[in-house]
């Protein structure tokens, strides 16, 4: 028995995508959720992530700001001491 229900899927084909990668390393299908990046299984549901002022979703360790800071530091005084080798060769 066919319906004579037509379906109204242009919103829903025509909203933003999900931004995040699936386990296949493919892009995620679903429509992002209304004001965020991801769909509702990749973190744009009410609720997900760590609550404002959080103390332990502080980064520390190698990669927070001051360790990426110091090793982009390192890295150029490296650049201009090897440029400074070679002029001197």
């Amino acid at each position: 028995m066919a319906s004579a229900h037509v379906r109204n899927t242009a919103a829903m084909a025509s909203s933003r995508r999900c931004g995040a990668k699936t386990r296949t390393g493919t892009p995620c299908r679903s429509p992002a959720v209304s004001g965020k990046l991801r769909c509702r299984m990749h973190g744009g549901a009410a609720g997900s992530g760590a609550p404002r002022g959080n103390r332990n979703a502080y980064k520390n360790g190698r990669f927070n700001g001051e360790a990426i800071r110091d090793r982009r530091m390192l890295r150029e005084l490296l650049r201009q001491s090897r440029a400074l080798m070679h002029g001197i060769e």
